[in-house]
């Protein structure tokens, strides 16, 4: 469980974040939405441990982020846009990433860009990669080591409507194994097929809304 308590976030004297309460249970999808500049983002980086908030606490099953742990455990993110070495292959990228942890093997990396319909053995660099492409690998990032947790923000940009397709029934399947999922999106139908509870984000401020 994830918990938000009365996270206020201020920077250089501007309100980003104002009093946000919310509770994230496993096996259940969150949507966030709201317009550019709502405070989404920033409470993303939050729930993350990226961004410290001004005021409040964010707890993971009851230990407090930026003092129990540095950042939220167990967790795959993509925060703004996926970034990586631009020379290197995707699989060189993944492979560099997953050093950091050493939790998975080279066989765990090639099967989460095939689930995202990318290809491991291609030695095309990210560079040449299409928009779409990019955001599949960051996908694979994102759940290569088979987190608890995902945090994605604007998981869909630049996928074709069968790329939409496939993604959301992987994330479907993937709350089905009863993990915490947080989404925030401007499509609203991703929001209503995915989501089990949505909440609106305006000027820092947070309000559940009724599905």
């Amino acid at each position: 469980m994830i918990e938000v308590q009365n996270v206020t976030l201020q920077i250089k004297g501007k309100m980003i974040l104002s009093d946000v309460d919310l509770t994230m249970e496993e096996g259940r999808i969150y949507g966030l939405v709201g317009n550019n500049g709502s405070g989404k983002t920033m409470l993303m980086k939050c729930i993350c441990g990226f961004v410290l908030p001004t005021k409040g606490t964010v707890l993971s099953n009851g230990k407090k982020i930026g003092k129990d742990m540095d950042y939220l455990q167990d967790a795959g993110v993509i925060i703004e846009n996926p970034g990586f070495i631009c020379y290197y292959s995707g699989l060189k990228n993944l492979k560099l990433l997953a050093g950091l942890n050493n939790k998975i093997g080279k066989e765990e990396i090639r099967n989460s860009m095939k689930q995202v319909g990318l290809d491991p053995d291609l030695k095309r660099h990210v560079r040449k990669y299409s928009l779409g492409m990019r955001q599949r690998l960051g996908l694979a990032q994102a759940i290569m080591e088979n987190p608890k947790i995902l945090i994605l923000d604007e998981p869909f940009n630049g996928l074709d409507k069968d790329g939409v397709k496939e993604m959301r029934e992987y994330l479907l399947s993937y709350k089905e194994q009863g993990k915490t999922i947080l989404i925030c999106s401007h499509s609203a139908e991703d929001i209503s097929v995915l989501c089990d509870t949505v909440h609106e984000m305006d000027k820092g401020y947070i309000t559940q809304i009724e599905m």
